[in-house]
């Protein structure tokens, strides 16, 4: 699919209206084909993966962002049933899911955690039947040595370098300095355990100090890192922790695009590393998501251009996950995951609406070059 081919859409006139947890939307608004059951108190992140072998079985895993007892990681089916509950996790914040990650057992699929108060990441194995802890029950601890909130982990995007299968963590905590504010962490089984462990092999990334970082995406095809400066702009560096330029920040972008903080990221791959970057403006009511060209512009793969914006029923929306894989009738081209606030769920959107091939109340104009 050509960027090109896809129309610009423009939103007509800001709605702020309340998001009911069934996904209904007025006017001018996308409306998600789904949402999920309540995770309970404060719904935060999401994160989609894919089962490979029978697609329309993906799940849904979600972030039930309190203390504990009641903090939760919820799995759902892509219907937005609740198909298990991870309880006991101390204010899980962020998740993001990794393929193919080898143990000594053979290769699994991972969804790591960050759980804030206790300071350390929790690692999940995931598969059809749900997911189970592959830390011992004991986390891995980040951020050591810091006091207060630069202790605590919130965002965290996972990386498995192509080259050799390396996988890491990239954290975000809820507080940092200008500089260095992102910890990367090596993710590894030694072998004869059945633990997963995290050792820091770089810290990276400035900060506009307004705000907090919380959203963190990594591209593994091409290799970069985007995460949100909340009251800024987004940031991309490199990836890999052994890159040539790996201290060297790429691109500043979506620095004029936004009414209000820029929360979770995404991507929507078309093929031959194209596509869009997704990212959520928060707003109560009604988010906005904007998308960026994945690949930069002609000659210029750093200058990320918006595309669109486009109004969607989720309130006060944290965190987003995308994925291009076709999952059954209702979303033959992929979907889009957003944090609903008001109704303490997810909402699921399809590829087709936010792309404007079924979106009314917009304007559709065909994009040019600048």
């Amino acid at each position: 699919m050509r960027l090109i081919g896809i129309p610009l859409l423009l939103c007509v006139a800001a709605v702020n209206c309340a998001a009911p947890a069934d996904g209904t939307a007025p006017a001018g608004v996308v409306a998600p084909v789904s949402a999920t059951d309540p995770v309970g108190d404060e719904a935060d992140d999401p994160a989609i993966w894919i089962n490979r072998l029978r697609p329309a079985e993906s799940l849904i895993l979600g972030t039930n962002k309190v203390p504990a007892p009641r903090g939760a990681l919820a799995v759902f089916d892509l219907n937005g049933r609740i198909r298990q509950i991870v309880e006991g996790l101390d204010r899980p914040n962020n998740v993001d899911v990794e393929y193919d990650v080898v143990t000594p057992r053979g290769q699994v699929d991972i969804a790591v955690v960050t759980e804030q108060l206790q300071r350390r990441l929790r690692v999940f194995r995931v598969a059809g039947d749900g997911v189970n802890p592959l830390d011992g029950g004991v986390g891995l601890p980040v951020l050591e040595g810091e006091a207060g909130e630069r202790g605590m982990p919130m965002g965290v995007g996972v990386y498995r370098r192509p080259s050799d299968g390396a996988v890491f963590a990239i954290v975000a905590p809820k507080a940092g300095g200008p500089t260095d504010y992102l910890w990367q962490y090596r993710l590894e089984m030694p072998s004869g355990s059945s633990r997963m462990r995290a050792t820091l092999v770089r810290r990276f990334g400035a900060f506009s100090g307004s705000g907090e970082i919380e959203a963190v995406f990594v591209d593994d095809e091409l290799g970069y890192v985007y995460y949100a400066d909340d009251a800024f702009a987004i940031h991309k560096w490199h990836a890999d922790p052994d890159h040539p330029d790996a201290g060297t920040e790429l691109a500043v972008f979506g620095q004029e695009d936004f009414w209000h903080v820029r929360e979770g990221i995404a991507m929507y791959p078309t093929g031959g590393g194209k596509g869009f970057l997704l990212c959520t403006d928060r707003r109560p009511g009604g988010s906005m998501v904007h998308l960026y060209t994945r690949e930069g512009s002609p000659g210029r793969p750093h200058e990320h251009r918006l595309v669109r914006s486009v109004p969607v029923a989720a309130d006060d929306t944290d965190g987003l996950d995308a994925s291009a894989a076709p999952l059954g009738p209702s979303y033959p081209q992929g979907i889009v995951v957003a944090m609903n606030s008001g109704g303490r769920n997810f909402q699921v959107y399809s590829w087709e609406d936010l792309s404007g091939l079924k979106a009314p109340g917009v304007l559709t104009i065909t994009p040019t070059n600048p």
